[in-house]
């Protein structure tokens, strides 16, 4: 996605169903450009088109896993360097699935003697080859459309650690604070590793904010760190701050 899709979304979910023309408006196009773009964003399952506008997509299920890692792609670098720059060696992670903290497992390759446990079956690939860390695998129902470990022989691999810091992705972040995921069993992991960590943070580009989904993860009363790539919009930094959420903007 361009710059001004991407921003076309981000109107949508906030605003609620919005209509073509005040699309054109906001984003300084044509109607033919933004019908162009809502088209291309509908077949992708990033907006639903009704006659004259459209709303944000379904909070059901999530784009396929090609789609989000192609999305914001260079934010979620960012957010993995500043990440990877706060890990220490010689530490435990609980790294959970995800596009993002896939990207901050790509910065943690050169790191040594970390103790690192995933549901990702790309990022216990990518860290193996280090051969100065230990990578734990969960087992579980592995999910075809992304590889990830998820059902309850996941929950139980997890309860056997007691991790320094898990990384977490999410789906959404909604104005009350929930943090949400599509897949109930990956939420279970994760509740999990959240109840056996010593530290919680969370990884989500601006495109997160105000985007729903099925399942609720977690408030983010629950997090210590939350590191993204733009100041959060709205009420959400007076939310954060309250729930004494450390937020760090990458690339600052």
């Amino acid at each position: 996605m361009n710059p001004r899709q991407e921003q076309l979304i981000q109107i949508a979910r906030s605003q609620g169903p919005v209509s073509l023309e005040d699309l054109a408006t906001k984003l300084n196009v044509s109607v033919q450009t933004v019908r162009r773009d809502v088209q291309q964003l509908a077949q992708i399952g990033q907006l639903v088109r009704f006659h004259g506008g459209v709303r944000a997509g379904a909070t059901a299920e999530n784009i396929t896993y090609q789609q989000r890692e192609n999305l914001n792609a260079d934010a979620k670098t960012r957010i993995g360097r500043a990440v990877a720059a706060r890990i220490p060696d010689d530490c435990s992670l609980m790294l959970t699935v995800g596009t993002t903290t896939f990207a901050v497992a790509r910065e943690l390759r050169n790191h040594r003697g970390l103790r690192i446990v995933t549901n990702d079956m790309a990022i216990a690939q990518l860290l193996s080859t280090n051969r100065e860390m230990e990578v734990h695998l969960c087992g579980g129902v592995v999910r075809a459309r992304d590889h990830a470990i998820v059902g309850e022989a996941a929950v139980d691999f997890v309860r056997q650690f007691r991790f320094d810091t898990v990384i977490i992705g999410v789906a959404g972040i909604e104005p009350d604070g929930s943090m949400r995921d599509f897949d109930y069993r990956e939420v279970k992991v994760t509740e999990t590793a959240i109840a056996h960590s010593r530290q919680v943070w969370v990884v989500a580009d601006a495109s997160k904010f105000e985007r729903g989904a099925m399942v609720e993860v977690a408030h983010v009363s629950k997090v210590d760190t939350l590191f993204t790539d733009a100041t959060p919009p709205g009420d959400f930094p007076a939310l954060l701050a309250e729930a004494g959420v450390t937020v760090e903007i990458a690339g600052r």
